[in-house]
């Protein structure tokens, strides 16, 4: 069953544009994701069918209240570099490595 990997940030447009670079690099290494940007107002909404919630970092300041939200879920932000580089890759391989932890 494919895993879920959710993505907050504060309007969910520039995500947008990461997530599908996130689908491009889990399809070319055959990988079944579900994919999927929000904003961080939808976190009620979205958050509890993730298994892991990657967090853009213009608001990495919430970090500490969604791991209180929802703990024993892997949650972490966006390397700024990575986001910045849009480098889906990269920022997929952060995810398997913590789903896979």
């Amino acid at each position: 069953m494919a895993k879920n990997i959710t993505l907050f940030c504060s309007a969910g447009m520039s995500t947008s544009l990461l997530v599908n670079k996130m689908k491009e690099a889990a399809a070319a290494k055959g990988a079944d994701y579900n994919i999927a940007a929000y904003s961080l107002n939808e976190v009620d909404k979205h958050g509890p069918e993730a298994d892991i919630i990657l967090i853009g970092p213009q608001v990495r300041f919430a970090l500490a209240k969604l791991q209180k939200q929802f703990p024993g879920k892997p949650i972490e932000a966006i390397d700024m570099r990575a986001y910045g580089l849009m480098d889906g890759k990269a920022v997929l391989e952060m995810a398997e490595k913590k789903l896979n932890a």
